[in-house]
């Protein structure tokens, strides 16, 4: 998929990491600076950091001073912009507070001290925007792509930690959840650590530069379907399928909506059943508009982790579930 043509830029060698706190973030910053690249990386102050050679932190309060990304920029020369800044929850004020506004912030400050390229994390999801939170991360892609910078967009499927959420329901004995027959949807599941390396790698490969990157990781889509499948094969016994009405959740959605025209502040809770249904019934691969379907085949792959090595890894206790925020099924 490409977009209007940008002007290519020289591999960086100091790059600004934005988001660099969170899981995304912080498997990025290893991987740039396992690529040789000295990392700047902003954070709120009181965020926490962790201690990586070849990172350095700057604490930056926009709210305090909106003039402090620029302020940044001029004192430390940068030759890129990576950000894996993302809202927390999706909630409207969040979305347009954060994927709109502080990116904005940040890509002016970027074009007024010189800053030639912009790598943007985003989300598969944006192709078919019915949420505010992709309506304000398109408002924010549009301003990038009409920045004069060499931009690349990068749309990844779900993540590991989306699809985790059920682990240890199904580990205590209790039915995996699905929406449906459990096919509705598919993904192709990518690791952070893998999704962390092909960001970086498009930083030294000029012809990404314009371009909006889908991307997925290895193997076949998986349904919930076949996600359950893959805890059973790993436990050595059945796992048992608890099958959720699509109109359940219809129903949810209408009536918090209704509330929330009497109550301004449900207005967030109405939002988040959205955000539900829409994973519940929207695939995490590549829309073809012309076909009316998603494609597998045409999602892109990268990586070697797999989704059953990460369930494999959880259910030994060798790696720890880290939530998301927009998990669906996110209670044990």
């Amino acid at each position: 998929m490409s977009g209007t043509p940008a002007p290519t830029a020289a591999p960086a060698t100091r790059v600004l990491l934005l988001g660099g706190t969170g899981t995304i973030g912080r498997a990025t910053a290893r991987a740039l600076v396992a690529r040789g690249h000295a990392v700047l990386a902003p954070v709120r102050p009181a965020s926490r950091r962790f201690e990586l050679a070849g990172v350095q932190w700057s604490e930056v309060d926009l709210a305090a001073d909106p003039d402090a990304a620029r302020t940044l920029l001029r004192e430390t020369s940068c030759d890129a912009v990576v950000s894996c800044l993302a809202s927390r929850t999706g909630a409207p004020a969040d979305a347009w507070a954060v994927d709109h506004a502080v990116h904005g912030r940040w890509l002016r400050a970027a074009r007024e001290t010189g800053v030639p390229r912009w790598l943007q994390l985003s989300a598969i999801c944006l192709q078919k925007p019915r949420l505010v939170f992709q309506h304000a991360k398109l408002a924010f892609e549009e301003e990038l792509r009409g920045s004069g910078l060499a931009w690349s967009i990068v749309r990844p499927t779900a993540y590991f930690k989306s699809l985790s959420g059920q682990v240890d329901r199904v580990r205590a004995g209790r039915p995996f959840l699905v929406f449906g027959d459990g096919t509705l949807t598919a993904c192709k599941p990518i690791a952070d650590e893998d999704l962390a390396e092909y960001l970086a790698d498009r930083l030294a490969e000029p012809a990404s530069a314009g371009q909006v990157l889908p991307i997925g990781g290895p193997g076949p889509a998986l349904t919930p379907r076949d996600q359950a499948r893959l805890l059973q094969d790993l436990l050595g016994r059945p796992v048992p399928l608890k099958h959720v009405p699509v109109a359940m959740m219809d129903a949810i959605c209408a009536g918090l909506g209704l509330a929330a025209r009497l109550v301004p502040p449900l207005a967030a809770k109405a939002e988040f059943a959205r955000i539900g249904r829409y994973y519940a019934t929207e695939s995490m691969l590549v829309w073809d508009s012309s076909a009316g379907r998603y494609d597998a085949h045409a999602t892109p792959s990268t990586g070697a982790r797999t989704l059953a090595d990460h369930y494999a890894a959880l259910l030994a206790g060798r790696a720890v579930h880290e939530r998301g925020e927009h998990a669906v099924f996110n209670q044990p």
